[in-house]
């Protein structure tokens, strides 16, 4: 028994400038929902015909391999991949681009789908399935148009070489896979050196100060993201070094190294956080001229943009990302939320007043993209959305999203027994902080509010009529 799936999205964007976007590598990783488990063994790169690829996916609690092949590749116009192995009795799915007048295309994704066991299998699992599917192409269809439109805003300053470093980290493995699908090219600092030369590779080592400076000669951008995690585990005397060691010595060497080129890049963008601002209430509200904390996360923040100061020196345009909490199903502090708060255990942590200047995964890749080609950009940008909120107001809202009471408070002492000074500085504190420079650039941000960035994340559409918690003000 087959059945048909269709879903179609209208796009303010070139026929051809859509197509281009699905044939680059990268398109594909960032159209994968980040709440499935799916994860590409080989391939994925091609769609011309013959082009196969093969990746684990989740089938409940277990996984299965997926192979696929594509076929019947039209220049301009359409694709098709077809399941060779996998769950689904039958899978073909068509990805066709048409023209809808010289500035602006329709996108239709057709699935020819069947479940295995027949008509008992579409008794058991048609409808699960149909919905999964639609809350999948929602993400996708939404991800095409945030990604192409923003590839679009900059069209006319030409494809960037980008070197890049924290590649495989949470923001880099979504930055990545975003620059090669418009078509700009990345190569990435590694800390292995190649056994062969590698254009897409460069070998540094902070550590040792080691870096193939030759490799970054004619690179046009350098985006630093590396650095220890600083919630990865208890703080004490060792981990605090580290922490700072893995911050300014890394920036040092890229800032240093980039000065002393013969053509050195055109901007430098290196990262930084809101910590820089230390704890404050949550009334109050900070802009990029405010003044730094005096705590452990504001002194590393503070030296960790010190650092930059060779390549400013140098007159390349040196930017600062002071980023918030980053939200994504795919890592980082909700992905650690979602399973208590989907048993129906979260709750506010501590007090519940201290504020929380968040951003989704795709704005801040947006503000990254931004600060590629927007001249005006330099020093401090704080990389937040527009709404930061309490704590208190975050957990009513993400229990709101995912349909869970929110009963089940974290006293704050609990969390200084269990974290110690890391807890007090990363759950117990905060600072609302807003995008003052971004906002002055113009910037589109696509989730500026909770609400939206978490139904997006997690795949949840909004009820047609929303509930009051659902939409409780960022308190």
């Amino acid at each position: 028994m087959t059945t048909q799936f269709t879903q179609r999205l209208h796009l303010p964007i070139p026929a051809a400038e859509v197509f281009a976007w699905h044939e680059r590598p990268g398109a594909f990783q960032r159209l994968t929902p980040r709440w499935e488990r799916f994860e590409v063994v080989s391939g994925g790169t091609g769609i011309r015909d013959g082009d196969m690829m093969t990746a684990r996916v989740g089938v409940g609690p277990f996984s299965a391999r997926w192979v696929a092949r594509h076929s019947g590749y039209v220049a301009g116009r359409e694709f098709t991949d077809e399941q060779v192995a996998g769950p689904f009795s039958r899978w073909v799915h068509r990805h066709r681009v048409t023209p809808d007048g010289p500035g602006a295309a329709v996108l239709e994704d057709h699935i020819d789908y069947a479940l295995p066991l027949g008509p008992l299998g579409q008794a058991l699992a048609g409808s699960p399935i149909r919905a999964k599917l639609e809350r999948a192409f929602a993400f996708r269809h939404a991800m095409t148009a945030i990604d192409l439109s923003r590839h679009h805003k900059f069209a006319g300053a030409g494809k960037l070489t980008i070197a890049i470093t924290g590649a495989s980290g949470l923001v880099g493995s979504a930055l990545v896979p975003f620059l090669t699908g418009g078509g700009h090219f990345v190569k990435i600092l590694t800390r292995k050196k190649p056994d062969k030369p590698d254009e897409s590779s460069i070998f540094w080592d902070p550590a040792t100060g080691d870096i193939d400076a030759a490799a970054l000669e004619g690179i046009d951008a350098v985006i630093h993201l590396a650095g220890e995690n600083i919630a990865g585990r208890r703080w004490n005397a060792a981990q605090k070094a580290a922490i700072l060691d893995s911050r300014v010595k890394g920036t040092q060497l890229i800032a240093a190294t980039i000065a002393k080129l013969k053509r050195p890049p055109r901007v430098f963008i290196s990262t930084s956080a809101v910590g820089y601002y230390g704890d404050h209430d949550d009334a109050e509200i900070l802009d990029e001229t405010a003044a730094p904390g005096d705590d452990f996360l504001a002194d590393v923040c503070k030296q960790w943009e010190a650092a930059t100061a060779p390549a400013s020196a140098a007159g390349i345009r040196t930017v600062m990302m002071r980023v918030g909490v980053v939200l994504t199903a795919g890592g980082g502090a909700l992905r650690k939320m979602l399973t208590p708060f989907k048993l129906g255990f979260g709750g506010k942590v501590g007090s519940g007043k201290q504020a929380m200047s968040w951003i989704s995964l795709d704005d801040l890749i947006g503000a990254y993209h931004q600060a590629l080609f927007d001249g005006s950009l330099s020093g401090p940008v704080n990389a937040v959305a527009p709404s930061p909120v309490t704590n208190r107001a975050f957990t009513k809202v993400l229990g709101a999203v995912l349909r869970r009471p929110t009963i089940a408070p974290l006293p704050g002492f609990m969390v200084k027994a269990m974290f110690g000074e890391m807890g007090k500085a990363l759950l117990l504190g905060g600072a609302r902080v807003l995008p003052a420079r971004l906002l002055a650039a113009g910037f589109e941000f696509h989730h500026p509010t909770l609400e939206t960035a978490l139904r997006h994340e997690l795949g949840r559409p909004a009820p047609a009529t929303a509930s009051a918690a659902a939409s409780a003000p960022p308190a």
